[in-house]
């Protein structure tokens, strides 16, 4: 029976011997976690491009106040046969024949529509901007959860350690108590048992280290792997918020301006699509010239030019509702973003109180379970003396184990969701609480 005993209690020590730390994991602080993250993760990347693309849009959209302007030049020749006076076919043969030519068009007044069409632009720009900000927050608070989750893993496995630690002593108590008679063999098996239990509870934090630690290499985007440093799980004094200021914060937060700047956008362009109604007034300037054997002009033979200008007004009388639908279309999205922005603002109040409540409950969840763990490590000390005397059972001291385990989790559980919490308030401000 003992020597089966000893197979058991040698299977944790194998496996726990054949546990390898990564140390190709680069440990980095939260604050260059979200930096790396924000220069080469692909979602800023493309949100920083947004914004370019948007700022292009505007140089165009402001072109339209200036003329066009086009230059052309071009020389021909030709031969071949003609009908002469008689009515035979006569060979000929032509000079070079060269022409030139300048053209300029300006809009003159199109009921506003180049100015809407500006302002639409900017306000895109605006927005681009903010979702760029958005972005980026959005981003950090992904790489904040891995980060958090990485420090709850590194918790976790140093409350396995523990529990395995003290289960192993236990586990040779119980075996001496065995070997004297003191106790029977179920008190050694049950050892056995919370010994696997706590093998399997560092493995599986082990494993949540290494997928997290994956996850934030992902978000920051490096070539080499990296980690949280461990340093950041040392308990920091937390900072009280003000609730009012957190609030204002959050109805003019990133995704906000974001809306808003939408709103404006569509706002604008429902101008631009109203200016079909009036009429459309553009200048037109030509200046060309022609000649034979001329050269472009840069010789001494004969080369005609011409000027003209002309002034054109157009307006669609019907154009199959094609100006109707288009106002209505125009009018329905500033609707939509008008309405989004009323939601947004409601939904962010939702989240920061919903957030807030959140921190402030695991600040004071933080508070009981470190009391808890406190009393369930002086209690499973108490249990574990009274057993090694007689005065107590093993159940008694498995219980004691189990409340200690339970209150572990519980207080590194409330520490993460309050540093979660904390990100998630971050993220709708746009600005990193202290």
């Amino acid at each position: 029976m003992f020597r089966k005993l000893i197979v058991l209690l040698a299977a944790p020590v194998v496996v726990g011997a054949q546990q390898v730390t990564d140390t190709t994991l680069r440990p980095i602080s939260i604050t260059e976690a979200v930096r790396l993250a924000r220069e080469n993760n692909v979602s800023n990347i493309t949100a920083s491009n947004g914004v370019r693309s948007a700022t292009n849009s505007v140089r165009a959209a402001r072109a339209a106040l200036y003329p066009t302007l086009n230059a052309s030049a071009g020389q021909t020749k030709s031969a071949g046969d003609r009908l002469g006076q008689s009515g035979q076919l006569v060979p000929f043969t032509g000079a070079w024949t060269y022409n030139t030519g300048l053209t300029s068009q300006l809009t003159l007044f199109d009921a506003g529509k180049m100015f809407a069409d500006i302002k639409n632009q900017q306000a895109n720009v605006t927005a681009a901007q903010a979702a760029e900000v958005n972005t980026e927050f959005n981003v950090g608070l992904q790489v904040k959860l891995a980060y958090n989750s990485i420090l709850a893993a590194k918790e976790s496995e140093g409350a396995a350690r523990a529990q395995l630690e003290a289960a192993q002593a236990q586990l040779a108590t119980s075996i001496a108590k065995v070997q004297a008679g003191a106790a029977n063999v179920s008190d050694s098996l049950r050892s056995v048992v919370q010994v696997g239990n706590a093998q399997l509870a560092l493995l599986t934090a082990q494993n949540t280290y290494r997928v997290q630690s994956a996850a934030l290499t992902r978000l920051v985007g490096t070539p080499y792997f990296v980690t949280a440093d461990l340093a950041d799980t040392v308990e920091h004094p937390v900072a009280p918020v003000d609730s009012a200021a957190i609030m204002q914060m959050a109805i003019t937060g990133p995704p906000i301006r974001q809306f808003e700047a939408q709103a404006a956008a569509a706002s604008a362009a429902e101008r631009s699509a109203k200016a079909a109604y009036l009429p459309t007034i553009t200048a037109n300037f030509n200046y060309s010239g022609n000649g034979t054997a001329a050269s472009y002009g840069l010789n001494g033979n004969p080369f005609p030019y011409s000027r003209g200008v002309s002034i054109n007004l157009n307006y669609p009388i019907f154009n199959r509702f094609t100006r109707e639908n288009n106002v209505a279309t125009a009018q329905i999205n500033l609707e939509n973003t008008q309405a989004q922005v009323r939601d947004a603002r409601l939904g962010a109040q939702q989240n920061i109180i919903t957030d807030i409540a959140t921190m402030r409950n695991n600040e004071e969840a933080m508070r009981v379970q470190e009391q808890n763990v406190r009393a369930s490590e002086e209690d499973l000390r108490v249990q574990q003396q009274r057993y090694n005397l007689g005065a107590s059972t093993l159940l008694d001291v498995l219980n004691s184990q189990t409340a200690l385990v339970t209150a572990r989790q519980a207080l590194i559980q409330a520490r993460l969701n309050y540093r979660n919490a904390k990100a998630q308030i971050e993220a709708v401000i746009g600005k990193d609480l202290p």
